[in-house]
């Protein structure tokens, strides 16, 4: 296994000129009574450090649609729908990769959401996952944008000759940690580049520092728990090691209920304590006749 590291900042990680006192910013009407309404992009940092205009929020990661299985997809890379084993294969490597070069880099990162309910169950991916979720703290979303932005990451396994390649993608309004518009609440995303797959990357911040300083959340309203997260427990994820929060059962059942950790037959699966497998409901049926033959 090996990594190429191909790193090429966007231009908005480093801070861009100034306008000069007398200079209005590009689309502000010039027109307008400056004293009586003076420009707000003239005192906000996004604007003032990265050239975004809070006002003009517009979408970065775009997908070629929006149901189940298109809006899993970063439009860019998007040829066609993969097919179900391609999908769990390219899964599977990705976030190896990931978790690979956060571990290296000594970049803090937790897996998150569905992705850790997988973990939950048999430290996997569950089988009818599109994509995965992880999270990051703020300042190590700032610390990729400023060092990591646009990295493409080469990765290959022992038993396969295949390079495969992912782009670690900073989303430029990661530096806007309120919600906004809600066109961007994605920060990041791990992209397979050869058909589009990919890993939402979010960060949590604290912004409510004045009377919950104990409280981390996404753009997405997700709220944990300073002591539900830290300390992160040490852990492996399809087989490579990973962090989770430190109250994950707590956090799983916050966001998804107690069910989610006891119901055993889900989206079209069931669940084997034998195999500490979801099987597809094609195939229990066989698997079942194979089980009751083997333990007769």
């Amino acid at each position: 296994m090996r990594r190429v590291l191909v790193a090429g900042l966007a231009l908005w990680s480093t801070a861009i000129a100034l306008p000069s006192p007398n200079e209005s910013p590009a689309n502000v009407d010039t027109n307008t009574d400056t004293e009586s309404q003076p420009d707000p992009t003239l005192t906000d940092p996004l604007w003032l450090n990265y050239g975004l205009n809070a006002s003009a929020e517009y979408k970065y990661f775009h997908e070629p649609g929006r149901d189940d299985i298109l809006g899993h997809y970063d439009s860019r890379y998007f040829k066609e729908p993969v097919s179900d084993s391609e999908r769990a294969e390219t899964l599977t490597n990705m976030i190896r990769a990931y978790l690979n070069f956060f571990n290296e880099n000594e970049l803090e990162t937790w897996i998150a959401h569905g992705t850790l309910l997988g973990w939950w169950w048999n430290g996997k991916i569950l089988p009818w996952d599109w994509d995965m979720d992880t999270q990051v703290p703020d300042t190590t979303l700032a610390y990729l944008a400023d060092h990591y932005n646009h990295t493409i990451v080469e990765y290959t396994t022992p038993d396969s000759p295949i390079i495969r390649q992912y782009l670690l993608d900073i989303n430029p309004w990661s530096r806007q940690r309120e919600r906004g518009k809600g066109h961007n609440i994605i920060d990041a995303r791990w992209i397979d580049i050869h058909n589009g797959l990919y890993i939402d990357i979010t960060g949590l911040s604290r912004l409510e520092l004045e009377h919950h300083p104990d409280i981390w959340q996404c753009k997405n309203f997700h709220k944990y728990r300073l002591i539900d997260l830290y300390p992160m427990r040490r852990t492996y994820f399809e087989g490579v090691p990973a962090k989770v929060p430190f109250a994950y059962d707590q956090v799983l059942r916050e966001e998804y209920s107690d069910k989610a950790l006891t119901e055993t037959e889900f989206h079209n699966h069931t669940w084997f304590p034998e195999l500490s497998e979801w099987v597809s409901d094609k195939d229990v049926a066989d698997l079942s006749a194979k089980l009751s033959v083997d333990y007769e």
